[in-house]
């Protein structure tokens, strides 16, 4: 039997114990950068094994396991995030979340399964591998600054040759792989603008300086950014998504809370759009008679999958179409943003998909949604896949 053959059969077996995990850890689960049980339960399953464990960031909880080969190679990082997201979660499922508030509503403890099979199966077989393979736990993907730069800035992964990593959409079922290349996932920054006036009686509109009609007219002319200020070509989307002016009919009220995000598929995007709104703001100001304050937050930058790299995964994954999987499609670039981008800005790699659409569903509910659920069956492709293109990159030095 060959290698990949092995490892396949070793996270067959293990594949009710990834979904044990996973429903454990969507039972339990914590916030971004307060997931001190969760990284405790994945200490605890790395114990007693034989490789080297870290937890490289003082006052995180990211954990690196390090699996060294029987003989040197590469080293290649794979890396599945942790945290959950501050929703209610509202399935009906009997593993749903003992954790009032917070849920696994992105599919990370679907991810954590995954790579604890594919790292259990590795370390079973790793006298038999050429290279390192350094298992990333990362914690805090949802929220910005995100726990990649902070891994990064620990130099824990400076002898990583290349990466790679995976994501869960139910927008397909597990038998499709997606992958795009080069600015494959937006950058991501949010803002909230408070927009001070004059409060009054809403029968002397005159005697006020309206808060409210300046924060809609800021609403309407950010619009303008995407449609008159940025080239066609380039991608950009400006969304508001909470206006808050909280009061009762007959009043004017002083201040109006407004928070968007701005999304874009090219770098100089970033300080591009943020200067616009800026200016926006300070002529509704103006032309307003108000005050405001612009509390703009860059995110995560635009992801970039390596061609090289995403072209090698591509060809191994199409060699094993039909047998874990039946399609593997080269999609567009998405609107989400990832803080796997962090990592592609120093390490060659690619960031990937593995459909997760539950069987007999015209219309899943998508990442994000209190009622998202996961095809548990994509445990597995996702393990297989990630083993499938470790191995090709270990033996291909």
């Amino acid at each position: 039997m060959n290698l990949k053959d092995k490892l396949f059969h070793l996270v067959e077996d293990q594949e009710q114990e990834m979904i044990q995990i996973r429903r454990h850890l969507h039972q339990h689960p914590e916030l971004s950068f307060q997931e001190s049980n969760t990284a405790e339960y994945i200490k605890n399953f790395y114990h007693n094994k034989d490789v080297s464990l870290k937890q490289p960031v003082s006052d995180a909880h990211a954990i690196i396991v390090e699996i060294k080969g029987g003989q040197p190679g590469k080293t290649i990082g794979l890396r599945a995030d942790f945290d959950a997201l501050p929703i209610s979660e509202e399935t009906e499922v009997p593993f749903k979340s003992q954790n009032e508030g917070v849920m696994h509503a992105c599919g990370h403890d679907a991810h954590t399964a995954y790579l604890l099979g594919v790292a259990n199966a590795l370390i079973e077989v790793k006298e038999e591998l050429s290279g390192t393979i350094k298992i990333i736990h990362q914690h805090a993907e949802e929220l910005p600054p995100g726990g990649a730069q902070q891994i990064l800035a620990t130099g824990a992964l400076t002898d990583v040759d290349e990466i790679y990593g995976i994501h869960i959409v139910p927008a397909v079922e597990p038998d499709t792989i997606a992958y795009n290349k080069n600015n494959a996932f937006a950058g991501s920054s949010t803002f909230t603008l408070t927009i001070k006036g004059l409060g009054g009686h809403a029968a002397s509109p005159h005697k006020t300086h309206d808060a409210l009609i300046a924060g809609t007219q800021f609403v309407n002319a950010i619009q303008t950014i995407v449609s008159r200020r940025i080239d066609p070509l380039d991608t950009g989307v400006i969304t508001i998504g909470a206006f808050d002016a909280p009061g009762t009919a007959n009043v004017i009220q002083d201040t109006v809370t407004i928070k968007g995000t701005a999304r874009y598929l090219n770098d100089d995007l970033e300080q591009f759009m943020y200067q616009e709104i800026e200016k926006i703001a300070q002529s509704v100001a103006l032309g307003f008679d108000v005050t405001y304050d612009l509390d703009y937050q860059f995110g995560y930058p635009v992801l970039y999958n390596h061609p090289t790299q995403t072209d090698n995964a591509a060809k191994v994954l199409t060699q094993s179409k039909g047998d874990y999987f039946q399609h593997l499609i080269e999609i567009p670039q998405v609107t989400g943003s990832e803080d796997f981008a962090y990592y592609l800005q120093q390490i060659p790699g690619t960031f990937y998909f593995i459909g997760s659409k539950p069987y007999n569903v015209d219309t899943p509910y998508m990442n994000h949604h209190p009622k998202f659920e996961v095809n548990e069956d994509c445990l597995l492709v996702a393990a297989k896949s990630l083993i499938d293109i470790t191995l090709d990159r270990l033996q291909n030095a």
